[in-house]
């Protein structure tokens, strides 16, 4: 019996927690998966609090029922005509191996039957500044009425699509499926409901499935792959190891990088850093010399390899390094610096620890704006260079203009163009983008993977962002008092970014060149 989750994770993985589940017994749960199941729940709770309230014709199945009675509960509440059932369970069916459950059922009374209505904690659309064609198809939370929304565009969100999918055809089965095909998702914000065309991805969905029972049921062999979700899994260390000793490509190469390999012929890593000639056809991983170099490398235990002759990185008289920590979509608490002048640095925190949201954040990030461009407006005033530095803008960048537009008009705020102006200018500089302009990295180009090959160390070994996660909600008491030692960990933790981007930067200045192999050299 599988759900719809299964159908886009690990393979592998589910014929692991099928066949050997007592190998993992007693393994606790990764803590950032912990941390996203525990906010889902949350913002679940929230959607169901806010509809309903709402309107009559509401059935509320009791969650605390086993499934069977849910299912029957569920079907009682379709054969009685009922306007919207929330939590609703769908009777699990053994011949075909689906089990599945849905947020939300609405009644599609024009046509009969029902669409399901999943909640999901991410962002399913994005704004537009303007209308335009090719825009989302939305609902109204309170009454379905779908209809083009120019003023959204739709973020692809393939899981979403195929978790109604499931849910449609367990509807089917019992005679309730809307002849519609479509299906909803509310999202992060819970502003609307996405509605999606499900006969865009049926065939998808029921090759999946067919491959998933199939590994399910023990009828395909299954092998490891590194992909993105290993980092989470349970079974990671065992995978690991196993790919590690049969020397597979995709410890280099992975994810679908791993699988355009395999189907030229390339199995292991050896393999891969033996290459001559064109890279494979179907190739769309970038420039194709990275991954047999990044093999090489891999080979030769180096942690970097430079792309360049010399390597170069902009410096400025004044620098200062930026780095932002925040909670989920919630907000941005902590806005961290370090002044560099004259050979001294200085840290300075700018944060707030109410729980986010809140306006007191308004405040803090006023403050870190003006103290930056007051620090940006003096230095050239005394007729020197300015820069600050980030990794990985795209976080920093995002909070910098959501910011902007959460708390505009509030004291010390900046406007948008304000924000746009500085981060589109020549001395906002992402110590990121420079290290991948001018390195392969064959161990991730995360800040955590290369600073150490500068010589930096975090002083707590659990640095992470997910673990700052579960610090911030201990820090701001969200299950009870708050910590002020969880308080001083993040601050430290966040002390230590941004000296590790100091650090980075001036190594890559300075002594890279003579410590990391050029990769015409391999």
């Amino acid at each position: 019996m599988i759900d719809a989750r299964r159908l886009t994770s690990c393979r592998h993985r589910l014929h692991l927690d099928l066949t050997h589940p007592l190998l993992i017994e007693g393994v606790g749960e990764d803590s950032g998966v912990r941390q996203r199941r525990e906010a889902a729940t949350a913002h679940r709770a929230a959607v169901r609090d806010t509809l309903t309230a709402v309107g009559d014709g509401w059935v509320v199945i009791d969650a605390g029922q086993s499934s069977r009675d849910r299912a029957e509960a569920t079907l009682a509440a379709m054969a009685a005509g009922a306007s919207r059932i929330w939590d609703a369970v769908l009777p699990s069916e053994p011949d075909t191996g689906r089990r599945g459950k849905s947020e939300l059922l609405i009644r599609d009374d024009g046509r009969g039957g029902y669409i399901p209505v999943i909640v999901v904690n991410h962002k399913i659309t994005d704004p537009r500044s303007e209308a335009a064609e090719g825009g989302a198809v939305t609902s109204d939370l309170f009454t379905w009425d779908p209809h083009d929304d120019a003023m959204r565009k739709v973020r692809p969100q393939l899981r979403d699509q195929l978790r109604l999918v499931h849910i449609y055809r367990m509807l089917q089965r019992h005679g309730y499926a809307s002849p519609g095909l479509v299906g909803g998702a509310i999202g992060f914000g819970f502003d609307c409901i996405l509605v999606h065309d499900l006969s865009t991805v049926l065939d998808e969905y029921d090759r999946r499935f067919a491959d998933r029972i199939a590994v399910a049921r023990g009828q395909v062999q299954t092998l490891p792959s590194n992909i993105p979700e290993c980092r989470s899994c349970p079974w990671w260390s065992r995978c690991s190891e196993r790919l590690i000793d049969m020397r597979d490509v995709s410890v280099v190469a992975p994810g679908s990088r791993a699988e355009v390999l395999r189907g030229a012929g390339v199995s292991t890593i050896d393999q891969l850093a033996g290459w001559v000639g064109d890279a494979p056809e179907d190739w769309q991983h970038g420039e194709f010399g990275d991954a047999v170099v990044t093999a090489k490398a891999w080979l030769r235990g180096l942690p970097l390899v430079r792309r360049v002759p010399n390597v170069r990185v902009q410096r400025a008289d004044v620098e200062v390094d930026v780095d932002m920590e925040s909670y989920q979509e919630h907000g941005a608490y902590l806005w961290g610096t370090l002044l560099n002048v004259d050979g001294t640095s200085e840290y300075r925190a700018f944060a707030t620890w109410d729980p986010v949201p809140t306006f007191d954040e308004a405040r803090s990030f006023a403050e870190f704006w003006g103290w930056l461009m007051q620090t940006r407006a003096q230095t050239v005033a005394a007729g020197k260079t300015f820069a600050a530095y980030c990794y990985s803008r795209a976080a920093e960048d995002k909070w910098l203009l959501d910011s902007a537009r959460r708390f505009e008009g509030m004291p010390g705020i900046p406007t948008v163009e304000e924000i746009l102006g500085f981060i589109n200018g020549p001395e906002w500089v992402d110590i990121y983008q420079a290290v991948s302009d001018q390195f392969i990295c064959p161990n991730g180009k995360g800040l955590k993977k290369v600073a150490p090959v500068a010589g930096f160390n975090w002083r707590d070994a659990e640095a992470s962002g997910e673990a700052s996660m579960s610090w911030y909600r201990e820090a701001v008491g969200f299950e009870g008092e708050p910590d002020l030692g969880e308080r001083t960990r993040l601050l430290e933790y966040n002390e230590d970014d941004v000296y590790a981007t100091k650090v980075l930067r001036e190594w890559m200045d300075a002594r890279a060149d003579a410590e990391i192999p050029f990769a015409g050299d391999l």
